[in-house]
């Protein structure tokens, strides 16, 4: 199983120090664990038991690119995978599906691992659209790609309505997503994200199609992220 933990805006630097130390106590086996820390603390991280990603990557290649971080960048501080198109990304700064599809070629040129996010909101899931829109985000992220580079790409479905919310959908309607992904991914792994925690995990592990789990909130949670693990793997 992959698990990615995605800490967001979360932690202050001696914070992030102490975090780190907790990571290095998780027991773990089969699962392939990866970090993804706010960007100003990649170059902070030491850890040898899980792999290093990134939360965000430019659009562009270096250059006069105010803020940003170009794939590049990250293939010099070793990140090995990079979420892209998280929905907070998309709402909060109106981050295009033209956008994600750059982000994901320069990451592939980097040999960076995309983990490209889809997912529905409420009124879209409620107005019978989930299928149409996750199909329709899903091609545009991967426009003019080879078979080849899509098989190296990581999807993570996390319905939006869910993330944060506590809810999350039926094992059906999620694997009836995930189908859907894997007929255009059919080498790829398949995440899910929105919601899980120590306590749904039981029920969400019953799918026989989900490949591994974004967590949020819960990354941050070391002892529940415990027996997160400890109840997939046993």
């Amino acid at each position: 199983m992959i698990i990615a933990l995605n800490n967001k805006c979360n932690l202050l630097m001696p914070e992030f120090e102490s975090y780190q130390k907790e990571l290095t106590s998780l027991n773990f086996k089969s699962s392939k664990l990866i970090l993804c820390p706010t960007s100003s603390y990649l170059p902070l991280y030491n850890l040898d038991n899980i792999d290093l990603g990134s939360q965000n990557v430019s659009k562009d290649e270096m250059g006069a690119h105010t803020g940003e971080i170009a794939a590049s960048q990250l293939a010099s501080l070793n990140v090995r995978y990079c979420i892209v198109g998280h929905s907070e990304r998309r709402q909060e700064l109106s981050e295009s599906a033209k956008d994600i599809n750059l982000k994901i070629k320069n990451l592939l040129a980097k040999n960076i691992v995309p983990i490209l996010c889809v997912g529905e909101t409420k009124e879209q899931r409620e107005t019978n659209n989930t299928e149409q829109v996750i199909a329709e985000q899903v091609k545009i992220a991967v426009t003019d790609l080879t078979e080849e580079e899509k098989s190296k790409i990581i999807v993570a479905y996390e319905p939006i309505w869910s993330i944060g919310t506590g809810l999350i959908p039926t094992i059906a309607e999620i694997d009836n997503v995930l189908l859907l992904i894997k007929e255009i991914f059919p080498q790829s792994k398949t995440l899910y994200g929105g919601s899980a925690n120590d306590e749904n995990i039981e029920y969400l592990k019953t799918s026989k199609l989900i490949d591994g789990y974004l967590l949020g909130g819960l990354s941050l949670k070391i002892k529940k992220l415990q027996r997160f693990i400890d109840k997939i793997e046993n």
